[in-house]
């Protein structure tokens, strides 16, 4: 990434990333569209309510795995084997490490963190649900978890063609096991997560393997597969910021979720719709995951690019970059906005039994919620290119203050506050507008903010090459 057409070498990055992430998003997605289509709307919300927790303690693998791909692009654009060599080693053992932690912190305490966001309130039968899937994801987190960082490395040094060969690869996997187990073995929410346990620790053995054999750019050995003090110093000094966003990040969701299952609603008649709201937001979530990755990859294409040219000395294509990354995440964002807005409710149904008791309910909710969400993808256009060139840097801290100032500080007490205060006969839960109303806000103020400090220019002198 360092010569040539800076748009050419991005585009060949970026489109291979972004096909690569829509097919790991598949995982979850899949899962959602099987358990909804035919389990039912409980197996479902379980899958959404689960995820934020998960997403809490997979922070751990975040941490290395966003400092690991920084280091290891400044050091392969530096053409530096040595420091490269001793950073991928350092990093395989600090992804064991990280990932053996989550397998002993989460499996005990998935249940306490299910109470703590009402999840018991719901019903017996979707509470153990979730907490059966909790438990088979932490147990399969050192597949799941090395897979991620594995990945990591190879974007790094410029590959996102073949974790994208791996990932197609493993996806039709998980689409055949999630069918075997949950349609045929009726194993219901345990058979999707093992579906993907299974999978993604398929897909991290085959990346392993890769690594091992590109001995001409990287060496692993027992000299450099050991903690060096120095390299865990980098990693966790452009990493740790990242990871701490990544946590504040994941429990501002977790107590979102909370409020989200606090919400009530009703139909036609004016019967009580206890769990209708939970199973909206939770295909929502799945369609808006998707529509969030061309700004995902875009952002990791900056990232790298940035990384590269950086450890070159070549300051001028990073400039030249963020102004492309900048074009194309806007143009897709504008597709996403319009086919989102027009067919929200088309993509909603997907993940619902037709023969569901309340199917328009869950569907009309789920409108609801994308009609306010989808001005997100516009702020994304400027938010994603702007921490991706910040990261790629390794300016990480800056990132790490706006958004847990802006997403967590201020986005958290505005819902609580909105939703508390808007408590009627039609909401006795509270109106669910404030959910993600402030979520929009708080967003376009993190976006402004990250624009302003890229321009200060401050981002140059935080180089490790």
């Amino acid at each position: 990434m360092t010569t040539g057409n800076p748009l050419g070498a991005m585009m060949r990055f970026s489109v291979p990333l972004l096909i690569g992430n829509i097919a790991q998003l598949m995982y979850s997605t899949v899962d959602s569209l099987v358990l909804g289509r035919y389990v039912s709307a409980d197996a479902l919300s379980a899958a959404g309510t689960s995820t934020p927790i998960q997403n809490l303690f997979f922070v751990f693998y975040m941490t290395v795995g966003s400092g690991v791909s920084i280091v290891v692009s400044q050091y392969f654009g530096a053409k530096d084997k040595e420091n490269l060599s001793v950073a991928v080693g350092t990093s395989l053992v600090m992804a064991l490490i990280a990932t053996l932690s989550i397998t002993a912190l989460g499996i005990p305490l998935s249940g306490v963190m299910l109470r703590a966001i009402k999840v018991h309130e719901l019903g017996g039968e979707l509470f153990s649900l979730s907490h059966s899937y909790l438990m088979i994801m932490f147990a399969g987190a050192v597949g799941v978890g090395f897979y991620n960082i594995l990945s990591g490395i190879l974007r790094g040094m410029g590959d996102s063609v073949f974790p994208l060969m791996i990932l197609l690869l493993t996806s039709v996997m998980n689409v055949a096991l999630d069918l075997l187990f949950v349609v045929v073995f009726d194993l219901s929410v345990a058979g999707a997560a093992w579906a993907t346990v299974i999978s993604q620790t398929a897909s991290a053995v085959i990346c392993l393997l890769k690594l091992l054999r590109m001995k001409n750019t990287v060496g692993i050995s027992r000299r450099t597969l050991r903690p060096h003090k120095t390299m865990v110093r980098h990693i966790l000094r452009i990493g740790l910021p990242s990871g701490v966003q990544q946590v504040v990040l994941s429990s501002s969701y977790v107590f979102v979720q909370r409020l989200i299952n606090g919400i009530v609603v009703f139909d036609a008649a004016g019967n009580q719709l206890d769990k209708v709201f939970v199973a909206a937001a939770t295909a929502f979530s799945r369609v808006d995951a998707l529509a969030m990755l061309p700004s995902q990859a875009f952002s990791l294409g900056g990232s790298t690019f940035a990384g590269q040219n950086i450890g070159a000395h070549r300051l001028d294509r990073v400039k030249q970059g963020f102004r492309i990354i900048t074009v194309a995440t806007m143009a897709t964002s504008i597709v996403l906005f319009a086919a989102v807005y027009l067919f929200g409710g088309k993509l909603i149904g997907l993940f619902i039994k037709p023969d569901e008791p309340h199917f328009d309910e869950i569907v009309r909710w789920g409108v609801y919620i994308q009609r306010i969400m989808v001005w997100d993808y516009i702020i994304m256009a400027f938010l994603q290119p702007a921490g991706g060139v910040l990261r790629g840097a390794g300016d990480t801290l800056p990132v790490m203050f706006i958004t847990v100032i802006c997403t967590v500080l201020m986005r958290v007490p505005l819902a609580y506050v909105w939703v508390t205060n808007t408590k009627t006969a039609e909401f006795p839960g509270g109106g669910p507008a404030g959910i993600y109303w402030s979520m929009v806000i708080c967003f376009a103020i993190a976006a402004g903010s990250c624009l302003i400090y890229y321009a200060t220019g401050r981002w140059k002198r935080k180089a490790i090459v």
